[in-house]
C-alpha cells in the first residue's frame, strides 16, 4: 500500500511511472484471479485499485497547482 505522504513528495513523472507499474500489476493479478477462481487475492486487488485512485488524485492535484 502506498502512503499518501510518500506519494506527495514525488514528481509527476515519477508518479506516472508508478501508476503504470501499478496498473500492470493490477491487470495481471485480476487475470490470475479470474482464471484460477481464487479469492485469496481480493484484498490485494482492492488495495491496488485504491492505490491507483490515490495516484490519479494526487497527479490531478499537482497538475491543477502548476496550471
Amino acid at each position: 500500500m502506498l502512503k499518501t505522504k510518500d506519494i506527495r513528495d514525488k514528481s509527476v513523472d515519477e508518479l506516472k511511472a508508478i501508476l503504470l507499474d501499478t496498473r500492470k500489476s493490477l491487470f495481471e493479478m485480476t487475470n490470475e484471479a479470474q482464471l484460477s477462481k481464487d479469492s485469496s487475492n481480493r484484498d490485494k486487488i482492492r488495495t491496488m485499485r485504491k492505490d491507483v485512485a490515490r495516484l490519479l488524485t494526487i497527479i490531478k492535484e499537482k497538475d491543477l497547482i502548476t496550471n
